[in-house]
């Protein structure tokens, strides 16, 4: 059935992957740069379609296929910069889709809010609500759908309608206050339902579709959560950051509607699911781990009620609410089937009969399975990444370890496959953000790609990282160039005295937050590290609060004032004010058109760096923004990197152009 992965490459104009075979002499860049056969894939609520998400070299289209036959009935883009970001079937022959724009490749998606929808065959594509919706026309009285700027996100799809959704919708002004409205998905005609009592919010339904939680924040980032007992009643407070205990962050209701299920954060430790009694307002946890906060939830088969979560700290484990209950039952039959691999359902037919299962791990993209209920049979469907082999990728493993300070750290290491894990050459690659973002146990292609040139890979959730609760985010406050820094100086030497790091071959390597973090290493401890590269990085601090894309909203202008700090304090942990203390070579690579962190903090860096006498070299392209989109330039990026890795660590550089490596190719 693998087929249908080609089909869906070719029909969207993309060739499908070469099945080279394996040589010795390079890493095979292009293999690792290749593009994902997909993003994301549902099935239709009655089995007759798929719908998948699918990159193209610089958006993200969306394209569906008959389930029999493979044939492809329709397709939507939207051009350059513009990419599918969700989509939900909200009937068995109509899509709604949200899009999202992103100017480089390592951005996080900037949701527009504009929703669209499309049928089945291709037919009736239509925006429903957005800043591109324009008026039917001066001729006509009747519009059904409002021309306004805002920005709409689907609530609730309803499920048992066919032709309704809840929709939140905000003005576009920086920090307004959010509406709920009931759209149609076939005319865009839409309805008010609520107005929230805070800015910026998300909504929360019931199972009848009435909104009974309002969680948002205004331009002084606290967070606050409303209740209401139901349509038409007064909001109430129900918690708020001020109170310093947390947030909680409504899931869903029982079956019944009288307990509503949060995500609660702690004043301590991991986040954990608690049950709040509508009629008494009484809480009850109900599922807590005891290092990883909740990650995804699991939901009853079509509907809104939520049973159970997943926990990403390693390998993904589901628990749920009731041990006994159905689903259950039923993952720990499919955990079973794919041991030492996470496995998530991830669309079902409305009868149940049908789902799409998703497996991934380490060493392996993923694969999408057409799971029959009944039979209990799962038949493939499409990898995610076919040229890949998983037998000749590197393992990664989850680590622990303690900070200076006594704080718990989580993390991953990869190292070379068929290596004895021993006195490697090792590469720390600390993530982007920093804060909310974590490095999980899942396929890296950069950290597959460093350990096919031979060397181990560090990757640290230091502090301020999701996924560790409240008080770990917390923790990584106003701690660039401090605390954050000494965690990830501290995993590095865990790893020299682990025996896994060779002392005297260790690099850095990052991009945005991981970038400035990188060349801040090599500035805070010039004898660790023999070298360091930055990929689209910040290294100028206090020109964020006036360069940039992060300032221009009241909220971000307190993100940067709270969670980074003021231009004075900031000034003193800028790598561009500290390059006399950097002893090794810097390799720095930017695009021009970067509005997370503009290039004007790359040439900074540069022109510091060149007038303390530090070997630096650069790849720059006007044309690129927060990571490069263009393949020509991912491969220049990377061959680059290799290279510039090898002269100080001695491991593996690309292959020629055209020629074949050891990477795992099929």
């Amino acid at each position: 059935m693998k087929f249908w992965g080609y089909s869906l490459l070719l029909a969207v104009g993309l060739a499908p992957p070469p099945a080279g075979a394996s040589a010795a002499d390079g890493v095979d860049v292009a293999s690792f740069v290749k593009r994902d056969a997909f993003v994301d894939i549902k099935l239709s609520p009655t089995g007759e379609f798929y719908a998948a998400s699918v990159p193209a070299e610089n958006e993200t289209m969306l394209v569906i296929f008959t389930r029999e036959g493979m044939k492809m009935t329709g397709a939507f883009r939207l051009g350059k910069n513009n990419h599918v970001h969700d989509f939900h079937w909200v009937s068995p022959t109509r899509v709604l889709i949200g899009m999202a724009q992103k100017l480089g490749s390592r951005d996080q998606p900037q949701l527009t809010g504009e929703i669209y929808a499309m049928n089945a065959n291709g037919t009736g594509i239509d925006v429903l609500v957005g800043y591109r919706v324009r008026g039917a026309g001066a001729g006509t009285r009747i519009q059904p759908k409002k021309v306004e700027e805002v920005a709409a996100f689907l609530v609730d799809d309803l499920p048992g309608d066919d032709k309704n959704v809840v929709i939140s919708v905000q003005q576009f002004a920086a920090d307004a206050y959010t509406r709920a409205e009931r759209l149609d998905a076939y005319t865009g005609r839409r309805n008010q339902i609520a107005i929230a009592p805070v800015r910026n919010a998300d909504f929360t339904t019931d199972h009848q579709g009435v909104v009974r939680f309002a969680l948002g924040y205004g331009t002084d980032n606290v967070r606050k959560l409303f209740y209401r007992a139901g349509e038409g009643k007064d909001w109430q407070l129900l918690r708020s950051d001020a109170q310093g205990e947390g947030i909680d962050h409504p899931i869903g209701f029982s079956a019944d509607d009288s307990v509503a299920y949060f995500r609660s954060e702690q004043p301590q430790g991991p986040d954990a699911i608690v049950a709040f009694d509508i009629a008494n307002q009484s809480r009850k946890e109900i599922l807590r781990d005891a290092v990883a906060d909740p990650d995804r939830v699991i939901y009853r088969r079509n509907s809104n009620t939520p049973v159970g979560v997943f926990f990403a700290d390693g390998v993904p484990r589901s628990e749920f609410f009731d041990k006994n209950s159905p689903e259950a039952k039923q993952y720990r039959s499919l955990e079973a089937a794919f041991k030492g691999e996470g496995v998530r359902i991830t669309s079902e037919t409305a009868d149940g009969g049908l789902a799409l299962l998703r497996s991934w791990s380490d060493r392996n993209p993923g694969d999408i399975f057409l799971y029959d209920n009944a039979k209990k049979h799962a038949a493939h469907v499409i990898s995610r990444g076919s040229w890949v082999d998983p037998e000749k990728m590197a393992p990664v493993r989850p680590i622990r370890l303690k900070a200076r300070d006594g704080l718990a750290l989580s993390g991953l290491l990869t190292t070379p496959k068929d290596s004895s894990g021993k006195s490697l050459p090792m590469v720390v690659m600390p993530h982007g953000g920093p804060f909310g973002i974590q490095d999980v146990w899942q396929f890296d292609s950069d950290a597959q790609m460093l350990a096919q040139a031979g060397y181990a890979v560090l990757q640290l959730n230091y502090r301020g990282s999701a996924g560790y609760g409240r008080a770990f985010r917390l923790a990584g406050q106003r701690q660039w160039g401090g605390a954050m820094q000494n965690d990830l100086t501290d995993a590095t030497r865990w790893a020299i005295e682990q025996g896994v790091a060779d002392p005297a071959r260790i690099c850095l390597y990052g991009a945005s937050y991981g970038g400035y973090a990188s060349l801040m290493g090599v500035a805070k401890e010039p004898a660790l590290y023999k070298c360091a590269a930055g990929y689209v990085g910040v290294y100028d601090l206090p020109m964020m609060h006036s360069t940039g894309d992060i300032q221009k909203a009241g909220s971000g202008e307190t993100y940067l004032r709270e969670w980074i700090g003021s231009k004075e304090e900031t000034a003193k942990v800028s790598p561009t004010e500290l390059a006399q203390q950097i002893k090794v070579p810097v390799f720095l690579a930017a695009g021009g058109e970067d509005q997370r962190a503009p290039i004007a903090h790359s040439e900074k860096m540069e022109k510091a760096l060149r007038a303390a006498g530090v070997p630096v070299e650069t790849l720059y392209y006007k044309t690129e923004g927060h990571g490069f989109y263009v393949d020509e330039h991912q491969r220049e990026f990377y061959t680059r990197l290799l290279a510039f890795l090898s002269r100080s660590l001695g491991g593996r550089t690309a292959a020629p152009a055209g020629a074949a490596a050891s990477t795992g190719a099929k």
